[in-house]
């Protein structure tokens, strides 16, 4: 049959525990997309996958274009930085919130049953 080892991370057992706890993965749930360092380069990943966001992309590196130029290249990027700004704003916040609910729940006190 399945063994399961259960040491409890009780004072004089705290050595054994960390030392046994190390070997096995642990049932933390993480349900976020991001970290802090990656949240900014796979946020813009994950936004200019989106056609609309190419698009414009596509119009600012046009208009960087000297012959091409049609209106200041400055505020041919604002509503691109506004876009991806407001979006970056609210998957951090959906993420965050997700990142509260995970704690909340890992921190869960449980039972365990023992023979």
């Amino acid at each position: 049959g399945k063994h399961r080892t259960v040491i409890p991370c009780l004072g004089h057992f705290k050595e054994e525990y960390e030392k046994v706890s190390k070997l096995y993965m642990n049932n933390k749930i993480r349900t976020t997309r991001y970290t802090l360092l990656n949240f900014l380069p796979r946020n813009l990943f994950e936004q200019f996958h989106r056609v609309a966001n190419l698009y414009f992309l596509f119009l600012v590196v046009l208009n960087w274009v000297p012959v091409v130029e049609a209106f200041q290249k400055e505020i041919t990027m604002l509503p691109l930085i506004g876009v991806l700004t407001i979006i970056a704003v609210k998957d951090g916040l959906e993420d965050y919130s997700r990142y509260k609910m995970d704690k909340q729940i890992n921190n869960l006190v449980t039972k365990v049953y023992s023979r």
